[in-house]
Order: structure tokens, then C-alpha cells, then sequence
């Protein structure tokens, strides 16, 4: 995930998310490699980023540019839809409102996204007081992604999704021959797996949920795929 940001001192390029879930795996396993996840942040670039964060007091230096996007776009303009559309998008802006703390229909989501307007991502408004983690944190939260685990004696290992993806979509995370050849998965909440020595012993105990391929992963689920290629 790209972090964008201006008005704040923070390390360029990728940062180790320091991840508790992954340490308690990781002390509870031991295993041989361990793969936290990265968030890379890039400064003073919002078209490549994921998530836009900022100082509060600096917002207005963001939607300026979103401003004077929607300014050119609306000289441009015949369609009336989209000119209403528009105009309430700059009202919001000139009230130091960014776009993504508004809702629109399908049709007007369509539309920003070819208008692209930086504030129309996720945007993080920091006091300044922030950990870099917590920074990570707060992106990772105004961005809807969420974490699920693979975790064993090989590997313990965060990965990345959306939240509310099925387990298919998680399963392609890992490897797209897991989506492909997807049959079943094997759940444990993130609580639950320390109650039990290993994951073979989750599913003896019956602490392990079968699951079919609509089942929605819930946030640090542990997790296997049963698939065959």
C-alpha cells in the first residue's frame, strides 16, 4: 500500500508495520521466516497513493489542487449532471471538506474516478503527535484493509485484503493457484488459535471452521486452503 504525504516529516520508501498480531504468531510458532507486512510512503505524491495523509492544519493545501482540477473541468462542461455533481464537489471543498467524507451514487462514483481528485481517496488528517505505525494504522483503517494470517512452523506471514473479501480473494493473495484450485477453507479466529498447539490440532478439536468459498474473512483470521491444481 502507498502512503502519500506532505506537511509531515516521515521516512520515504518502505516501513515495516510493527504488527502485534504477527509478533504473537511469531512467538508462538517459531518459525523459521517471518513476513510482516510493508507500507511504502512517497512525499508530495497523491496520484500513485493509495491514501492521502496530511497534516489538519495543511488539509487546505490538498483540495486547492482538487479545486482547480474541478475549476477546469466545469469550464469544460456541457452536461448538467455532472456540472451539479461538480459544483457540490467544490461547495464541500471550499468548506475544507475532502471528497472522500462524502457519499455519491454508482453514477457519480463513476464520474470522480475519471476526474480523479486527490481528496477523492482516503484521506488521513493527523495532529502531528503520530508513530509512524500508528500513521500506518490509521491509513490501513481509512483505506478498509484489513489483515488475515497464514501462520506455522515454515512461515508466519500478514497478508494484506480489503476488508469484507471472501476467502477465494484471500487465497489469491497468498497464490493464484490457492483461488484456482480452491475447495475448501480452514478457519480459526485470531484468539481461539492460541488456545491450541498448531493448526493440525485446531482442526482435531474442532476449533477450525470448514468453509466454502463465499465465507467473508473477518479481520486476523488464521486461515488455510484446501486446493488442488
Amino acid at each position: 500500500m502507498k502512503i502519500g504525504f506532505t506537511g509531515i516529516e516521515l521516512p520515504e520508501g518502505k516501513v515495516k508495520y510493527n504488527d502485534e498480531a504477527l509478533l504473537a504468531l511469531q512467538e508462538k510458532d517459531n518459525p523459521k521466516k517471518v513476513s510482516p507486512f510493508f507500507a511504502e510512503f512517497i512525499q508530495d505524491e497523491f496520484v500513485q497513493s493509495d491514501v492521502i495523509v496530511i497534516p489538519a492544519n495543511d488539509i487546505l493545501d490538498l483540495l486547492i489542487l482538487d479545486m482547480e482540477k474541478i475549476e477546469v473541468r466545469l469550464n469544460r462542461l456541457t452536461e448538467d449532471s455532472e456540472k451539479v455533481l461538480l459544483q457540490r464537489c467544490l461547495e464541500k471543498l471550499e468548506q475544507e471538506i475532502p471528497l472522500c467524507e462524502l457519499q455519491f451514487t454508482d453514477d457519480e462514483d463513476a464520474v470522480l474516478k475519471e476526474v480523479a481528485p486527490h481528496s477523492y481517496k482516503p484521506v488521513v488528517k493527523l495532529t502531528g503527535n503520530e508513530e509512524v505505525n500508528e500513521i500506518i494504522a490509521m491509513a490501513l483503517a481509512a483505506a478498509n484493509y484489513m489483515f488475515f494470517y497464514t501462520s506455522g512452523p515454515t512461515e508466519s506471514h500478514a497478508w494484506l485484503v480489503k476488508s469484507g473479501s471472501d476467502i477465494v480473494t484471500c487465497a489469491g493473495a497468498i497464490h493464484t493457484d490457492l483461488a484456482r484450485g480452491f475447495i475448501k477453507g480452514d478457519v480459526v479466529p485470531f484468539e481461539e488459535y492460541f488456545k491450541f498447539h498448531n493448526f493440525k490440532e485446531c482442526i482435531s478439536k474442532g476449533a477450525a471452521k470448514l468453509v466454502d468459498r463465499d465465507y467473508i474473512v473477518q479481520p486476523r483470521d488464521v486461515i488455510e486452503i484446501r486446493f488442488n491444481v
